[in-house]
């Protein structure tokens, strides 16, 4: 496994120094949009939950990218099964629709979809954003990609980080994870290892958008 040559030019935070500096960012008494993008199982998720944890469900909440995958139905009518998780398979306008949402404030309340990994789809309206959170915390795959409708994305955000474990790690708990959602052993490496290497490489080549770089541990 290829590991990515680790940018001199980005800071390395681990978790209690990423804390302090999301508390850094909350000080101008604004909302904080917080943007995780990371390879797959490179932990967003996991960093995430930990912050929002951390400054409370009362200030913080987390609206993930993956809220916004392409149903099934719309995969399979497109040709596009085979590549789920690729950034063709999200709906990344809409996405970018509910940042604007979000930066703006101005309803009393933003209902965000969610993915729900065990029946593989979308929900829609499942996460609520009430106007007084101050602080969003959106993870995501493709945060950092300078194409169309991604580019869009960063100017969204107050901050971007990128999420990286070690490697090895990764792929293993990537592998796991597809294991635990119903795919067999040799499934689960192949698609860890062909669809969702060739999306990491996109994420890897982007990476240095990013302020800093985090490694939780």
């Amino acid at each position: 496994m290829d590991n990515a040559a680790p940018d001199t030019a980005l800071p390395v935070l681990d978790l209690p120094a990423a804390l302090q500096r999301v508390e850094q960012l909350l000080r101008t008494g604004d909302r904080v949009i917080l943007g995780l993008a990371g390879c797959p199982g490179a932990g967003k998720t996991t960093l995430s939950t930990q912050l929002v944890a951390h400054f409370g469900p009362e200030l913080a909440v987390a609206v993930p990218l993956d809220g916004y995958h392409l149903a099934n139905v719309v995969l399979e009518q497109r040709g596009l099964r085979h590549r789920k998780g690729a950034p063709e398979t999200f709906d990344g306008a809409g996405y970018l629709a509910l940042l604007r949402r979000l930066r703006a404030r101005d309803e009393e309340v933003v209902f965000a979809p969610e993915f729900r990994r065990e029946i593989e789809e979308p929900v829609a309206g499942a996460i609520p954003v009430p106007r007084a959170a101050r602080l969003i915390v959106t993870e995501g795959n493709y945060l950092l990609l300078p194409d169309e409708p991604w580019a869009g994305v960063l100017p969204l955000l107050d901050e971007a980080w990128s999420v990286e474990p070690d490697e090895d790690l990764r792929v293993d708990r990537l592998i796991a994870r597809h294991e635990a959602f119903g795919k067999s052993p040799e499934a689960a490496r192949a698609w860890a290892l062909g669809t969702d290497e060739a999306n990491a490489r996109l994420i890897r080549a982007a990476r240095g958008r990013a302020a800093v770089v985090v490694r939780p541990g």
